[in-house]
Order: structure tokens, then C-alpha cells, then sequence
């Protein structure tokens, strides 16, 4: 079942852009009760201005036809993308079709693999491990011309976790953001499709919750949870990129 999150109240045209969030999992229990879902975030962040639904592509929604929509934002998901799980094969056939017809895509962790494997990259386990906390990325030249992240700062601190890394960006793939750790943290294809690894939607509150439920996994890692949650520090320049994307998509449809 499809559920419009705008709950429109009146019979009059809606002449807004249409916006579809593909849920492609949820988080932690915990962190649910305190701070809702994934898609709960994201709306946070996108315009008020948009006509968004949220659609559960991993309980078996389907969202209809890509150029039914004026937009479209992948969420991240406790999934792995290369378990190749039926809905996710599926979504990131109608993910390919979405970037082929030119609809402005932005997928975020797993939706920034899900795209990479849909669009003939390489998607596995990072070799190092688990990235997690707040951390640096770092622009290349190429994001100064890029619709969605020219006038960001050459480097910014960012909210990640991820286990699962696009290993091999996709043939004619613009790299356009990365770090030490993480050497595809952003990237284009064409002109308006979109994928960043680190988490636009997390506030640095949401951060610090992961870390403390991460603790024990990370201590059996090696990694210092309270070093790691110590260092967890605001991004807005990293949250920016939804009220980007949001004004992207709106001007298109003016």
C-alpha cells in the first residue's frame, strides 16, 4: 500500500513536483522510538514545497513508473547490496530505467550502492571494514560544476556507517567526492543522477544513537566507540544536499 505523507485535504490540482522516497529498510528499534524511520528523516530535510510519497520498495511496493515522478530519493537500509535480495534487484532495474529516462535520483548509502550495481558498477564489503561516526569528505574539482554540489566547501564533515562500499564506480561515472577510508563517497552519472555514501539526512543526535547501539560490534572490531562518538560533531554542509536536491527538482518543473 502506497502512503502519501502529504495527506493532501483538498480536490484542487496539486501542481507541486512529485517526489517518491523509496524505503529500503528500517533502523534500529530503538532508535524508531525515539526518532521515527529512515523516511521520517529524509522528509525532514526535503522541501515542504514537494508532493512526497514514500514508498516501502522492500516490503514489495511498487512505486509505478519512474517518469511518474519529478524526483526520486533511495534510503539507506540495514540490507546488503550484494546479497542481491529480490526487491532489491528489482528496484535497482526501475532505478536504472528512472536514471535512463533522465528523472533526478539521489540514493544515500545503500541507495548510493543500489545505483552503482544497477548502473554496472561494483558493489561489496570495503576491504578495511566498517566506517562509522562523523568524518571528513573531501570534493574534487569536478563537484564545482556539478548542479547539486557546486558552492559546497572543498571538504566537510559528514555522518557515516556503512560496512558495504561501491568497490567500482559504474562506466562513465563522475567521481565527485571521497576520503582516506572511502574513495567513492559521491558520484554522478549523466546529469542528474546521484549517489553519496555519507548519511545528508542524520543529524549529528541520530549519530551519537547509532554509535552507542554500534558499541560492542565496534569494540569487537577494534574500533573506540567513545572516541568515535566524542568526535561526532553538526554537518550541515552534508544535510544541505536535501534542500538542494529539493530546489533542483522544483525548478525543473517551473
Amino acid at each position: 500500500m502506497q502512503e502519501d505523507r502529504t495527506m493532501q485535504q483538498s480536490s484542487a490540482p496539486d501542481c507541486r513536483a512529485r517526489v517518491v522516497v523509496l524505503k529500503t529498510g528500517s533502523t534500529y528499534p530503538g532508535l524508531l522510538a525515539r526518532f521515527g524511520d529512515f523516511e521520517d528523516w529524509f522528509l525532514r530535510g526535503l522541501s515542504p514545497e514537494l508532493d512526497i510519497t514514500v514508498i516501502n520498495v522492500e516490503a514489495g511496493e511498487r512505486p509505478g513508473n519512474p517518469e511518474d515522478w519529478n524526483g526520486i530519493v533511495v534510503t539507506g537500509s540495514p540490507a546488503m547490496v550484494s546479497d542481491r535480495d529480490e526487491w532489491s534487484e528489482n528496484t535497482g532495474a526501475w532505478l536504472a530505467r528512472a536514471a535512463a529516462a533522465g528523472v533526478p535520483v539521489l540514493g544515500v548509502c545503500y541507495g548510493h550502492q543500489l545505483l552503482a550495481h544497477a548502473l554496472g558498477g561494483e558493489v561489496g564489503y570495503h576491504p578495511d571494514g566498517r566506517e562509522t561516526g562523523t568524518h571528513e569528505v573531501e570534493l574534487l574539482p569536478e563537484a564545482g560544476t556539478d548542479p547539486l554540489f557546486r558552492d559546497l566547501p572543498a571538504r566537510f564533515p559528514a555522518q557515516l556507517t556503512h560496512r558495504q562500499s561501491v568497490l567500482r564506480l559504474p562506466p562513465d561515472a563522475v567521481l565527485l567526492g571521497r576520503n582516506r577510508f572511502e574513495p567513492h563517497q559521491a558520484f554522478r552519472i549523466g546529469s542528474c543522477t546521484w549517489g553519496v555514501q555519507f548519511h545528508p539526512e542524520f543529524t549529528d543526535t541520530v549519530m551519537r544513537a547509532y554509535l552507542e547501539v554500534q558499541a560492542p560490534d565496534l569494540a569487537r572490531e577494534g574500533l573506540d566507540a567513545q572516541a568515535l562518538i566524542a568526535g561526532v560533531q553538526a554537518s550541515p554542509d552534508a544535510s544541505s544536499l536535501l534542500p538542494r536536491f529539493s530546489r533542483l527538482v522544483i525548478e525543473r518543473v517551473r
